[in-house]
């Protein structure tokens, strides 16, 4: 099993996959790639909050959200910042209770909220999260 938190090895992502041992990532991975063809990185946090080995993905230079592994199941980072507030404001009536609390137990600072979320599963709260990396996505 491999330390994430080992900064001088830095895992593959069959190691990735291995360690979170849960499709869910393989899911919304695959999905980002084919639906926005964005880049990833694989890069290391010093973040004493979630220090480690983590996931980036981008497309067109913005952050549509980073994936951090977790033993059976993913943490997704999506920031809602000023650009993309409008449209979450719209799309927030319909986004599941787990979504709405986190977005209201967030502080904001600097205009923006970092949403971290955990995924599990395929359901209500997978959905969200893409809805929400659509948003980062098409925010000007």
């Amino acid at each position: 099993m491999i330390d994430l938190k080992d900064i001088n090895h830095q895992p593959t992502m069959m190691e990735i996959e291995e360690y979170i041992g849960n499709d869910v990532f393989n899911q919304i991975f695959n999905f980002i790639q084919s639906e926005y063809k964005a880049l990833y990185k694989i890069e290391y946090s010093k973040d004493v909050w979630l220090k480690g080995w983590n996931i980036k993905l981008r497309k067109a230079g913005k952050s549509l959200c980073a994936i951090y592994p977790k033993q059976g199941y993913i943490t997704v980072l999506v920031v809602i910042g000023a650009k993309e507030q409008d449209e979450f404001d719209k799309l927030f009536p319909t986004l599941s209770k787990e979504i709405q609390e986190i977005y209201n137990t967030t502080k904001e600072g600097n205009s923006q909220r970092w949403l971290m979320i955990d995924i599990k599963n395929s359901d209500c709260v997978y959905d969200d999260v893409l809805k929400l990396i659509k948003i980062r996505r098409e925010s000007k």
